[in-house]
């Protein structure tokens, strides 16, 4: 027999209703407060990271995640005060999240690159934590409990973060929509035979990665003309060049001034419009070039499928 409700009764169950339906879509994304930069717990690989959700999300809607990667012996949370990327995340109404590095180093980290030296001049063991699985574990985590598109991620990072980033892209591209190295673009190891070229057995992704870099021609640290500490020795546009070879782009490379004492070169006609594209500012040293906007820009118009 069908029961019918008082209406007065009727709305206070859809309110009842929406009311749990509003507290578990806010329980699968997590329990942090929008607008706010929190440290997080990751599952359980005993680290934790900062982690910003825009005000303006709405606890049900997934949104984009940019992870951003401190340079060598920083911190992530020095990373997010040398950068503007929570304004940009709330301007933008993305999630930041801004880890440490597994090996301990100076007054900070140093992420574990395989085969690399890190700024110590020693080479990771296996004794030193695996970066790799735990920034995967990271996004399997954050997509279980934070409301993260899995198909919008993006990998952005400083100097040794940027060469993470460049890592990661090799060896996890399924993981990433596009990455975007900020002084620290590379596309494998230093080929042993011949340091001046990346090594191609290092860097042999799956699949496309679409390729943001930024850059300064006046950079010491990591000279873009190549040069510089072990972990480095290969040009930036020999990295590009890599890049846009592993993506398969056809078109002929162009240089083009973007604005005063900017330019852009850019690889295009690329399998899966993974464009490779290095922005050198004149005279840039080694410090956060990228231009946020650019960056989410680029990042935003790509998804992994």
């Amino acid at each position: 027999m069908l029961t019918i409700l008082p209406r007065p009764v009727l709305a206070l169950a859809a309110v009842v209703f929406a009311l749990a339906g509003s507290q578990a879509a806010e329980a699968a994304c997590g329990a942090g407060a929008p607008g706010r930069t929190e440290r997080v717990e990751i599952g359980d690989t005993g680290r934790s990271l900062l982690l910003h959700r825009p005000a303006a999300q709405d606890g049900s809607t997934p949104l984009p995640l940019v992870i951003l990667l401190h340079g060598s012996t920083m911190t992530g949370a020095q990373m997010l005060s040398a950068t503007t990327l929570e304004a940009t995340a709330e301007a933008k109404g993305f999630i930041v999240a801004a880890p440490d590095a597994g090996i301990p180093a100076g007054p900070g980290f140093v992420w574990n690159i395989p085969g690399v030296p890190t700024v110590t001049g020693k080479v990771p063991g296996p004794e030193d934590a695996d970066d790799v699985a735990y920034l995967g574990a990271v996004i399997d985590d954050l997509v279980a409990r934070q409301c993260i598109d899995r198909a919008r991620v993006y990998v952005t990072g400083l100097s040794g973060g940027g060469r993470m980033a460049s890592w990661l892209g090799c060896v996890t591209p399924e993981r990433f929509a596009a990455i975007a190295p900020v002084v620290g673009l590379r596309a494998g190891n230093p080929d042993p035979d011949d340091a001046s070229r990346p090594d191609p057995k290092t860097c042999t992704p799956s699949l496309p990665v679409p390729v943001m870099a930024f850059a300064g021609d006046a950079d010491r640290t990591n000279p873009i003309q190549g040069g510089g500490l072990p972990y480095w020795s290969y040009s930036m546009h020999a990295a590009e060049q890599r890049w846009a070879q592993l993506n398969g782009c056809t078109a002929a490379p162009t240089a083009t001034w973007i604005a005063d004492g900017v330019y852009e070169e850019r690889h295009g006609g690329c399998t899966g419009d993974a464009e490779v594209i290095g922005r050198i500012t004149v005279g840039g040293g080694h410090v956060w070039l990228a231009d946020e906007a650019a960056m989410w820009a680029f990042f935003s118009s790509r998804t992994r499928s």
